[in-house]
């Protein structure tokens, strides 16, 4: 039997004036995901426990079937296994961001201008990484160079339990009580001071600033969090399971799980990015034998966290024409018993700019649930809620996809 998870990162959203009420979900043209509403059983499913953060790595943890509450240790460690980077229990990581704010005399007056430098190009991101390391790195501190705006700091050895705030989180806003708090925050904010000195003064970021781009001027450090331990995905359910997405994080819970990174060329963590590959590399994957297939887009969100609209909705019938369609086609085909999951891992809003642990619209469909019905249902927020079906544990939902616990 094969499985596949649709998780459209951040597709939920709340109504929106301009689209007189109507949410990005209710205002797209997404048919197969309609049919799957339609023909499946459709619902809210809460994916961030009360009082755990509302990021992607809590929500996707959950949807891949692990409690939070029990195996989250923070974001960053994620990145960091994805990275290839090795990990011992007593060491700490953080996500450093490369980000952009407004030009102050002093760190502490200034705003959050843009939390990602532009979606900074991943080889202008490395060369500001490495001009960091020349003041970061020393014994038991280790900064690393990622994909885009996205790194890793590691303090070997080290104490844990400081606050950070997401960048992501405050985009527009003063930083100035939103800087490392607590455990290892004088040495976080000395980092971040350090860079914010000396970044901006790189030929790499004034050239971007000359382009009209949002240069990087700053090093922002969160995320913080120890080695994983995760059981395996194979073990819990009996099934390979591989895992196709644009972002670092995704690609460590996998390691983490014992799923297998699926590459695809051509991917990136925004709306620029090759949805008709996805779906390709899904149906080539389960082809070569993979039980299990979970597709993380990265698109919706992006287009939430930077307010942008129609990108959001186009993002969204992309997912739509581009990975889910031919993805239930071939399923449909293939001479074996599926079934499929829909869901958002947490809301996007707009009109936030940053995730909310909202509960999220899901759909659970089986090839024996038939074919389309006449049928005024679509898959939107207010469809789901009417359906009165809540799931207040969202990890429980890969229960009801592999084992059919219903």
């Amino acid at each position: 039997m094969k499985f596949v998870v649709f998780l459209g990162d951040g597709m939920a959203d709340l109504p929106i004036a301009e689209l007189n009420g109507k949410t990005p979900l209710e205002a797209a043209e997404h048919p197969t995901m309609d049919f799957l509403a339609q023909n499946g059983k459709m619902g809210l499913a809460k994916t961030v426990p009360a009082g755990m953060p509302a990021g992607s790595d809590v929500a996707n943890l959950s949807v891949l079937g692990y409690d939070p509450a029990k195996y989250y240790s923070g974001r960053s460690p994620f990145e960091a296994l994805s990275m290839g980077i090795e990990l011992n229990p007593e060491d700490v990581t953080y996500r450093c961001n490369l980000v952009r704010l407004s030009e102050e005399s002093r760190l502490e007056d200034a705003t959050m201008i843009d939390y990602s430098s532009g979606e900074i190009e991943t080889d202008d991101a490395r060369v500001n990484i490495e001009a960091l390391q020349q003041v970061v790195n020393r014994d038991g501190v280790e900064l690393y160079p990622g994909i885009s705006y996205r790194h890793c700091l590691v303090l070997r050895n080290a104490d844990s339990g400081g606050t950070q705030t997401p960048p992501h989180d405050i985009t527009n806003q003063p930083i100035s009580d939103k800087l490392p708090k607590g455990t290892n925050a004088e040495l976080l904010l000395e980092i971040t001071k350090k860079s914010y000195q000396m970044l901006r003064d790189l030929p790499v970021n004034q050239e971007r600033a000359r382009q009209g781009k949002n240069a990087t001027n700053a090093a922002w450090m969160w995320g913080e969090g120890r080695k994983p331990n995760l059981p395996s995905f194979e073990g819990k359910y009996g099934c390979k399971g591989g895992m196709i997405s644009a972002v670092d994080l995704l690609h460590g819970i996998a390691k983490s799980a014992g799923m297998t990174s699926i590459p695809v060329e051509n991917i990136t963590g925004t709306y620029h990015t090759d949805f008709k590959a996805k779906g390709a590399a899904t149906i080539e994957a389960l082809k070569k034998g993979l039980d299990f297939v979970y597709i993380h887009v990265e698109a919706a969100d992006e287009c939430g966290h930077h307010g942008e609209l129609k990108e959001k909705i186009w993002s969204i019938e992309q997912i739509d024409k581009l990975i889910v369609r031919p993805v239930l086609d071939y399923l449909m085909t293939c001479g074996e018993d599926f079934a499929v999951l829909l869901t958002p891992d947490h809301p996007t809003p707009l009109s936030l700019l940053t995730h909310t642990s909202d509960p999220v619209p899901f759909v659970l469909y089986r090839r024996e649930d038939g074919t389309a019905k006449e049928s005024s249902v679509r898959y939107t927020e207010a469809d789901a809620k009417a359906t009165g079906v809540y799931e207040p544990n969202g990890y429980t939902l890969m229960d009801q996809l592999l084992l059919k616990r219903d």
